[in-house]
């Protein structure tokens, strides 16, 4: 029998809504945090029963606490935008302009729910960063500290992908899986990255068994399904000819 689905009126922009208050207390003080968790409490568990997801009080406790300490992730990532960006001007701009960070954020906030068995719900909230900044993580990726995606238009970075420490990745950038098989569902399917990595613009890295070895740059354009060993540099060669009209 196909089951009955019920979606409550502008349920998904509550879900925004959620995900928005979620990133600034993620973001302030702890003294603001305790006033903000206790707000945002009746909404999240109001959300999650329309989901049935089955929420009490321990995984909220466990949620809210881990919220709470994400903010010196947080903060690593932003300064990796600011060190690495010539153009960022400040760290107040990275925060509130750069819709890489925002999506960085959003995974780290999903990915917390991700690994409380919490369903939909940190899918929800990584469409709607999707939606915002044109940064496709999914939330049970795995990302490290001090993570920069420049421009972050067309990045997208699957359910296994691994990524390590201190690694840029530029814009239209796939970390994706060679096959889309259902009954890959519990098979590691996208790459791992390991730290200090640069993978420039439209890069495509594909494959589970992928591994990309630390302090590696990965140039714009490149097509790569077998693993690369540290220390790389991974060029494309284009047959582009330039000649008068």
């Amino acid at each position: 029998m196909q089951e009955q689905l019920h979606i409550p009126f502008r349920f998904r922009e509550q879900v925004e809504d959620l995900a928005k208050e979620l990133f600034y207390c993620a973001l302030a003080t702890p003294e603001q945090q305790n006033t903000q968790i206790a707000s945002i409490k009746t909404a999240f568990f109001a959300i999650s029963k329309a989901l049935d997801c089955g929420l009490c009080n321990t995984k909220w406790s466990q949620f809210s606490t881990a919220i709470k300490a994400l903010k010196p992730k947080l903060e690593m990532d932003a300064m990796a935008a600011y060190k690495n960006d010539p153009a960022a001007k400040s760290l107040r701009e990275v925060y509130l302009a750069y819709p890489g960070f925002y999506a960085i954020a959003m995974y780290r906030i999903s990915n917390i729910l991700h690994n409380l068995d919490i369903p939909v719900l940190p899918r929800m909230i990584s469409e709607y960063a999707h939606g915002v900044t044109g940064t496709d993580i999914h939330p049970g990726a795995t990302i490290g500290d001090s993570f920069f995606i420049d421009h972050a238009t067309g990045v997208v970075i699957g359910e296994t992908a691994v990524i390590h420490n201190n690694v840029i990745i530029f814009q239209g950038v796939t970390l994706g899986g060679i096959k889309v098989e259902k009954a890959m569902a519990h098979t590691k399917r996208h790459p791992t990255i390991h730290d200090n990595v640069i993978i420039y613009a439209n890069a495509t890295i594909l494959g589970g068994d992928v591994i990309i070895g630390k302090n590696s740059i990965i140039g714009a354009n490149v097509w790569i399904t077998k693993s690369i060993p540290e220390y790389a540099l991974v060029t494309y060669k284009s047959d582009i000819k330039i000649t008068k009209r």
